[in-house]
């Protein structure tokens, strides 16, 4: 028997309990027994399972299953980006970019300028990609100018995490879109003119302010240590800005088409399309970027072959803990939704009577805490409202709105489910608790505030 095959029996009550019950468990061992985090998401993922009434025989594949989706795409984008951040940071690259943009910004406004700089590449570049890629700039700031990691780590990661949740060509929005039957560049004109104040206000204003009161060390997991070294011939900040725009541009090549496809803009089965697509898929455009900043960084500037090689073989080990943990917590968001517990809390949402706008980000932001993923907790929540939505008659930019509302909802309250959650915050070197104070509290605010924009915008649709 296969998951598929199986009918869970148990009620809504029942799985919410068990589910409030693993996460509980799981805060509990990491938190009070300082059981490391990958064993204790593999072991909760067991019980959970069995919990759940998963048929025994399903039990370990689905484990197995949830954990190689997630690092299938995770592990690629976390390797790569490691190693190109490596290479970024021991051959002077970072610090190069870092004192450009102190002369251009001024030291007070650094963090504005990683922010933007991360809205511009967020826009393609989807958030593990760019998280990896754009840390070790951020690292290397916030060494040269002091006050903590969080102060210049979490207008960045907001940044991805609000051009990802509200912004097509990223995949949930662009499969709400197409559910929904909005207008997709209606959506991406309106995504951006949510993403970009909500941004300003949960990511920028609140990282500077949290970043005073928890001030933490800047981590050396993507750098090449924790002192900056001074180096005779670092490359030009152009250099640089190259080497990142270049994932940024092959990707924007892949996204942009599934959003042209999506209109009717290209043919979806031509041969060009197929080959195009893959060029600029995310681990395509950093395994390319990697080899040309190996020989531009690397080669072509003096280091040997052999010194390159070690720099990235030095570059895999620490973000291993980083993939095997984010990878478990893949896997434990895999049970909750094998087990039926997303499903059931959406179901019992569905028939309360809310305005479609609301319910729909109260049932994408119950499957968002049930099961962690928020382009599952999107999409599913577009499936159950489309229904109503084409039914109901509704304007083009009253389309767009309740797209964004559900957007808003997916992204609400990341915790120990969502394997966001894990990669955050061991790549900031935070541990559970203080992970849970500063990117959860800001995820659930961006979702808040997205959503009260998004109502803004139906009611004036």
């Amino acid at each position: 028997m296969t998951t598929d095959d199986w009918v869970q029996t148990l009620g809504a009550g029942a799985l919410l309990g068990i589910a409030g019950g693993a996460i509980a468990l799981l805060l509990f061992l990491i938190m009070y027994l300082r059981v490391h985090a990958f064993l204790a998401l593999v072991l909760v993922s067991l019980l959970t399972a069995f919990a759940a009434g998963i048929p025994a025989g399903t039990v370990v594949p689905t484990l197995t299953t949830g954990f190689g989706t997630t690092l299938g795409s995770v592990a690629l984008l976390v390797g790569l980006g490691a190693i190109l951040g490596r290479l970024v940071e021991v051959t002077g690259g970072a610090q190069s970019l870092t004192d450009a943009l102190i002369r251009r910004f001024g030291e007070q406004r650094a963090p504005l300028a990683l922010g933007v700089s991360s809205l511009v590449f967020g826009f393609p570049i989807f958030f593990d990609a760019g998280l990896v890629v754009m840390l070790p700039i951020v690292f290397a700031v916030a060494r040269r100018l002091g006050g903590g990691v969080l102060r210049y780590g979490l207008p960045a990661a907001g940044a991805f995490s609000v051009m990802h949740v509200f912004v097509p060509p990223h995949p949930g929005p662009v499969a709400a879109t197409e559910l929904l039957g909005a207008d997709v560049g209606l959506v991406i004109a309106f995504g951006l003119l949510i993403a970009i104040p909500t941004w300003y206000l949960t990511s920028y204003l609140y990282g500077l302010w949290i970043g005073k009161r928890l001030v933490l060390p800047v981590p050396t997991i993507l750098s090449g240590g924790p002192q900056a070294e001074d180096h005779e011939n670092p490359p030009s900040p152009a250099t640089v800005v190259a080497l990142l725009l270049l994932p940024l541009v092959m990707i924007f090549t892949n996204t942009g088409l599934d959003a042209a496809r999506a209109a009717g803009w290209v043919d979806g089965e031509a041969s060009w399309y197929g080959v195009a697509r893959a060029l600029g898929s995310t681990p395509v455009a950093l395994l390319a970027t990697v080899l040309v900043a190996s020989y531009v960084l690397g080669v072509r500037r003096g280091q040997g072959k052999a010194s390159v090689e070690k720099l990235v073989d030095s570059a895999l080990a620490p973000v291993c803990a980083v993939i095997l943990i984010t990878g478990a917590g893949g896997m434990f968001g895999a049970v909750l939704r094998a087990g039926g517990i997303g499903q059931a809390l959406s179901d019992g949402l569905s028939d309360l009577g809310l305005p479609v706008l609301v319910a729909g980000f109260v049932v994408a932001a119950a499957l968002r805490v049930a099961q962690g993923s928020a382009t599952v907790a999107l999409t599913t929540a577009a499936g159950l409202v489309q229904p109503v939505v084409q039914a109901g008659g509704f304007s083009a930019v009253e389309l767009a709105a309740i797209v964004l509302a559900l957007a808003a909802g997916s992204v609400i309250a990341s915790h120990v489910n969502d394997s966001g959650f894990w990669l955050v915050g061991n790549l900031m070197g935070m541990d559970v608790r203080t992970t849970l104070k500063t990117w959860t509290v800001m995820e659930t605010t961006i979702s808040l505030v997205g959503f009260g924009l998004s109502a803004v915008l139906f009611a004036l649709g």
